[in-house]
């Protein structure tokens, strides 16, 4: 950290959420949000062309042991809608309007990592695939989500 650096009111949610102090003003408004938090999302790399983050199969899992399907669209929503604000950008705010999933293996412990590539970013538009691994890099899920990008 920088010896300029002004603590931002949201630092505490946004550091723990892996988001590096240079997006802090960016990110500030919102913050990464409560169900991020609670499901555990750290981010490992935030750039328009990749966005990454981590998240823990333990208290994200259904009956059976697996993790959620959902927890899995959470990730996926997740890091489409914050790549799609970083090529946006502070003047405007993104809103998903079409996410799909396809879920290839389960899995019971560990950590899930999720990585969002672009597919198209356009003015109005942006839609990401977004793959989930796991610690082998083995594909868990598939899903591709789309914002909608408009003016503040």
């Amino acid at each position: 950290m920088d010896d300029n650096y002004t603590p931002h009111p949201l630092s505490n949610e946004l550091l723990a959420a892996g988001v590096p102090t240079e997006y802090h003003g960016l990110l500030g408004r919102h913050g990464v949000g409560s169900l991020v938090a609670k499901m555990g999302i750290v981010f490992t790399r935030m750039t328009t062309e990749s966005m990454v983050a981590t998240m823990p199969v333990e208290g994200n899992t259904q009956v059976t042991g697996l993790l959620h399907g959902g927890a899995h669209v959470v990730l996926a929503e997740t890091l489409g809608s914050f790549a799609a604000y970083f090529h946006a950008g502070p003047d405007f705010r993104v809103a998903g309007i079409e996410i799909n999933a396809t879920h290839h293996r389960g899995i019971t412990d560990g950590l899930v990592t999720g990585t969002a590539t672009p597919v198209h970013l356009g003015r109005t538009l942006a839609t990401h695939e977004v793959v989930m691994t796991d610690a082998e890099g083995r594909r868990l899920s598939t899903c591709r989500i789309t914002n909608m990008i408009m003016a503040r």
